[in-house]
């Protein structure tokens, strides 16, 4: 039986659309390759100023563009406001990257429809000093020494004496003048002073803060904060102002822990003449305990899903890492060896409490402001 041309032609069209969708719906499920074959999709979204070192390396953003095709304008903003202010959200952001898991239920609640979420990067919540302050500290029984430039500090001792308005003297710092404090960001704007916030009231309160036990101790955490003074926007900002100020203007501030690490990692000959010259050295002073800030990467629409997929890359995790300093999704080191890196870090952190769940942080920012 004769096949007409029409009918033959009609058949070519049917399976040429029908490959054209299926490759469509092939290349969508499989970013690494859709984005080399086309031109790179572009997200807008906001970034906590912790990333901005990462979101900016030209590593990451050739290794996103060339093997996922995204290119990002990633803007800074603080981490709590990003998930609750209007005039933030209202400049319709495809991707939200704060640096809590509590901020995702914070974005719900005030109204972002989240296609996906998921947690990027994991890091600890450190303080931040000067070598002979942390000595001072460990001779007077708020520290330990953990190794090279690192230390543990009993954070619930630190808070009573802030709160008794002791002086750096009492802690072994005879130099310094003053009150002891501590200072963390904004906690209604930045996530880092957000969760030192939570991790203040769970220590005072003797385990993990709950609505009913609040009041009982939100006055002592509110001391806490009022003896800091002026609290920057941003962890970026702190660790700025931290690195520039010395151990007289900035003695012990909050912070990630990959901070100091990036700093280094940025300029190794740098790290150097500070460690031959400077007359204090910057240190880690690890809170025991501390609380883990986990990143999520919140798609506020379909758009942004494939973010989540190229930033859980293996070879994206790596490159923050070895960059970057941070912890992958479930706290763990990458595979790069950099002594910059081993004797700065600890390899595990076990001693993390978790945090206050949404209506109680909301409950202690309300508490705080007031």
């Amino acid at each position: 039986m004769a096949i007409s041309r029409r009918a033959i032609l009609g058949g070519g069209l049917v399976a040429a659309s029908a490959a054209a969708t299926g490759g469509y719906v092939f290349l969508r499920g499989h970013p690494e390759i859709a984005g080399p074959l086309g031109e790179p999709k572009r997200l807008f979204g906001f970034a906590g100023g912790e990333k901005e070192g990462f979101l900016t390396n030209a590593r990451v953003r050739g290794l996103l563009e060339r093997r996922f095709g995204l290119v990002l304008d990633a803007r800074r903003a603080g981490s709590v406001e990003m998930v609750r202010e209007r005039a933030l959200l209202d400049q319709k952001p495809q991707f939200l990257w704060p640096s809590s898991s509590v901020l995702v239920e914070v974005a719900r609640s005030s109204g972002v429809r989240i296609s996906r979420d998921q947690v990027i990067f994991n890091s600890p919540i450190v303080l931040y000093s000067w070598d002979r302050i942390a000595d001072g500290l460990v001779k007077a029984g708020f520290g330990e020494p953990a190794g090279g430039p690192r230390y543990f500090v009993d954070l619930s001792k630190l808070l009573k004496a802030i709160i008794a308005g002791e002086n750096w003297a009492t802690l072994g710092v005879a130099d310094l003048f003053g009150r002891v404090r501590v200072v963390s960001t904004d906690p209604n704007r930045s996530n880092s002073g957000f969760m030192f916030a939570g991790l203040c009231a769970s220590l005072l309160s003797g385990d993990v803060v709950m609505l009913d036990t609040l009041g009982r101790i939100d006055g002592d955490v509110a001391t806490v904060f009022k003896r800091m003074g002026f609290k920057p926007p941003s962890s970026g900002k702190l660790f700025d102002d931290y690195i520039a100020g010395g151990a007289g203007a900035q003695p012990l501030i909050v912070g990630y822990e990959n901070q100091l690490i990036e700093w280094v990692l940025q300029d190794a000959e740098r790290w150097k003449r500070v460690e031959a010259n400077a007359p204090a050295k910057p240190v880690i002073l690890y809170p025991r305990p501390t609380v883990f800030s986990a990143h999520p990467l919140i798609s506020i629409n379909r758009e942004a899903d494939d973010l989540v997929d190229a930033l859980t890359n293996e070879a994206v995790l790596e490159l923050a890492w070895e960059d970057h300093g941070f912890r992958g999704p479930l706290g763990s080191i990458g595979k790069a060896r950099n002594p910059l890196l081993q004797s700065r870090l600890i390899d595990r952190v076990d001693a993390v409490l978790p945090m206050p769940d949404a209506p109680v942080m909301m409950a202690l920012l309300d508490r705080l402001t007031a």
